[in-house]
This record gives C-alpha cells, structure tokens and sequence, in this order.
C-alpha cells in the first residue's frame, strides 16, 4: 500500500521558503531520499561510473539554500552531483539526458513570487517523476527508513560545477528552430521575468537573427515575476507597441511557460498558441494523431477549430504533468495549456516557454503572416476566469451555498452552449472558478454571486 502524500503537490515539491516542507532540513531528507530511489531504480548508472543528478534552480534567494541542502543529502548516499547553476525547468530536463544522468532537479516555484520555491524531479529519460516514484520518495523520508542507509565514508558522492550547460541549451533549443530559416528582419521584446530564462532566450533569438529588446533580464534573488514576465503581460504587451516590434514574449520564472502579444500589443495566450500551431501541424501532417491534448481550462473554441480542421483534442485534469501523460500514453506530440505550457514532444519532454516561441515564430516567417492575422483562425467563447483567496481547502460538497449557485448556475451555462468549472488550485491557497458560454453578463453574473459565496465561507 501507498504512503499517503504529504509534501508533493500538481508539480513537485512548492511552498514558502524556509518554512515546512521547503526547508533545508526537508530539503536534505529529500536529497537522500531521492538519491536512495533512483540509485536502485536501475542498479547500473546511465553513464556507467556512479550515478549522477544534476541540479538547477531559478533565480530565486532561497534556491542557494535549497540547493546546498538537498546537494548533501545526495552526496551523503553515495551518488554525485552536478551542479548546472540557473537555467530554465526545460533546460534541466535536456541537460539530464544530455549528460546521461540518472535523475534532475530543479529548485523552482515557477510563476509564484520569490518568498516562494520549491523542488521539481525528472526522471534519467527529461520526464517528470510518476505518483509511484514520488511515493517512494515520501515513504523515505516520513518514515525515516532512509537513516538507516548510509554508505561508508570512501563511497560518499562528490559535487562538481559544469560550465557548458547553459551552452547545450542554447544550441538545443535552436534546433528546434529549422535549418536554413532565419529571424533576420524581425524585432522581438522578450521579458525574462528576472527568472531563469534571462541568458539563453535572448541568447537564441540574437543568433537565429532577431533584434531583440529585452526586459527582466537583471535578477536580484527577489525580484522573479514581480510586475514582470508573463504573469505581468501588460508591461510586455506596452512595450511592443512602444518599440513597434513584429511580437513580444514573455516568460515566467522558470520559463516552462510563454505569453505572446502580436504586433498591436493584444495578448496571444496559450490557447492561441495551440490554434495556431495544432492548425498548421493539422495542415502538415504532423499533429500525431490529429489530436491536440489540452486540459478543462481551454476555451470550447479552441476544441470547434480543432474539429472543423479535421482533428481531434482531448482535455485532461489541470496540470502539465497531466497533459504529459496523456501524450505519451497515446504517443501524442503536442499538447498544453491555456496558462502557457507548451509541450511539443518532438522536441521537449516537458513545457518550454523558448521552444513554444520559436514555433509561431517558424510559422510567422514561413507564411510572412503577421501574428495577429494568424490568430484570427479560431473564435475565442466568452470565458472568465476568477481566481479567489481561500484559508482553507474545504471540500466543495461541505459548502452548501456555494452548491446550489454552482448548480444553478450550470443549468443556465448549459442552455447556452457552456459549462462551469471550480477547483482549488494545485500549487497556491486559492479556489480557481472558470464560467464559459455565449453570454458575458451571464457569466459575470454568476462568477461574482459564486465568487462572493466562496469568499463569504472560507475567503481569507
């Protein structure tokens, strides 16, 4: 039987740094641990000496701290360590199979702000960790079983700093950009989020040929996603219309994600992306099994173009880490977000906020279309999203009034073509309310009467 789970979440390991489970003491535990787990899930290491982990971080304070603690549990186990410094959650993913590794970790909180971190696992193979994996690796650490494994001192791990990681990203992710095309013509603002994409986006975009306005690209430790970045989207949006370039991009703090604006500052979300990159796949024959993998937050809009082509797409659960899995049961190659998660799986194992640019941008000069033309090719249903702070995560059915507006509620978006979804989120101490159909002051309606229910019975 399963140990129940206690500190991993949607994605890996999150929270308030320096406060529990993100401390340096849990930290160390879960170094050990890990250590221990992916020693023994294959007896002989990839790169055939002893098993190794590389580890990265984003730009955060706290990720020195984090760092050096779970680096001494590893070490502590008789598994060595290679340090990669910041580089984007992708990029460490790429570097753990680059070097042939055993196992990554990237000290991220993503999106969150920089008082937040937290610990994210990749299999040897760039994948995220399966839920029996990651049990195995609580089971170690509440139970303590892993004090009692402690290798002799001349077995301890040793920990070494490379200098070329940073290098195999940049020419990875150019790759995916194809041979013989160019960005030469085109100017871009890139904001970096002060996180951990600040060297290698604009790095790439300048050698494939773009003039490139960066933005966020000074990380001080505490200024990741602050008023910045594609959680800020607004400051990139002005700054495209200011610098009259062709797109802007924007990435969150570890740069799994991406937020574009076209040519007259309007915002190019997630699902934008995924019209007009699953369209143009659909068009090429290379959208595997004509199915594009999404998840309940995107719009029934992006499903009707999908279909109309010719396709299929599938919604999974809220998470990337659930859209990931659904690709490669299927075999899948493109699937993401409405946020910005963009896996396409020909290149990636996981979301990247750089590669996702660089597919509209292959699209945008191969068609010498403006981005704001290619976005026209679906019809977006008026949707709103509302986002509520909650004290506690109580179970919806103990929430008698917010059921019956819920239930009423979706009896009237139905009649109208649309659907309601309410959730807490995965990752922050908030409930998360989608209302989506043809009728705005419908939906405006009901998300504040729900909305204000919510925040009446458990709102901080």
């Amino acid at each position: 039987m399963s140990h129940p789970k206690k500190i991993f979440g949607t994605d890996g390991v999150r929270g308030t740094a320096n406060v529990e489970p993100v401390t340096a003491e849990t930290a160390l535990k879960l170094g050990r641990a890990a250590a221990h787990v992916f020693k023994n899930l294959e007896r002989e290491s990839r790169g055939r000496g002893k098993h190794r982990i590389v580890i990265g971080k984003d730009t955060r304070l706290s990720g020195y701290m984090l760092e050096n603690a779970i680096s001494s549990g590893i070490l502590s186990m008789g598994v060595d360590v290679i340090f990669i410094g910041p580089l984007p959650t992708p990029g460490v993913a790429y570097v753990t199979r680059s070097l042939r590794a055993d196992a990554g970790i990237v000290i991220t909180a993503s999106h969150n702000p920089y008082t937040d971190n937290g610990i994210k696992f990749f299999r040897a193979d760039g994948y995220k960790l399966d839920d029996t994996v990651e049990s195995q690796i609580e089971k170690l650490v509440f139970t303590g079983e892993v004090e009692k494994i402690r290798p002799s001192a001349e077995h301890i791990g040793k920990a070494v700093r490379i200098d070329d990681a940073l290098g195999r990203y940049i020419e990875y992710a150019k790759a995916s950009f194809p041979k013989g095309q160019t960005l030469e013509g085109m100017k871009i603002v890139l904001d970096c989020g002060h996180g951990a994409a600040y060297k290698s986006s604009p790095c790439v975009l300048r050698e494939l040929g773009a003039e490139v306005i960066v933005y966020g690209d000074r990380p001080d430790g505490t200024n990741i996603n602050r008023d910045c970045g594609s959680m800020h989207p607004e400051a990139m949006c002005k700054k495209v219309v200011e610098h009259g370039a062709h797109i802007g991009i924007a990435h969150d703090g570890d740069a799994d994600r991406v937020l574009l604006c076209d040519e007259h500052g309007t915002l190019i979300d997630g699902d934008d992306i995924m019209a007009i990159a699953a369209l143009e796949m659909l068009a090429e024959f290379s959208l595997a099994g004509k199915t594009l993998v999404s998840t309940v937050m995107s719009n029934a809009g992006l499903e009707v173009a999908i279909k109309k082509a010719g396709g299929t797409m599938l919604r999974t659960n809220v998470g990337d880490k659930n859209v990931i899995d659904e690709m490669l049961r299927n075999d899948f190659n493109f699937g993401g977000e409405q946020s910005g998660h963009l896996i396409f799986r020909d290149f990636a194992t996981t979301g990247d906020g750089l590669v996702a640019a660089l597919q509209i941008l292959r699209i945008m000069k191969a068609k010498d279309t403006p981005l704001s033309k290619l976005a026209k090719c679906w019809t977006r249903f008026p949707q709103l999203v509302t986002n509520v702070k909650v004290r506690e995560k109580k179970p919806f059915e103990d929430l008698a009034d917010v059921n019956l507006l819920v239930a009423a509620a979706e009896k009237d978006l139905a009649a109208q073509g649309g659907r309601l979804l309410l959730r807490y989120s995965g990752t922050e101490p908030k409930v998360r309310l989608l209302v989506e159909g043809r009728d705005q002051k419908a939906l405006e309606k009901w998300s504040h009467q729900i909305c204000g229910a919510i925040q009446k019975q458990i709102g901080v």
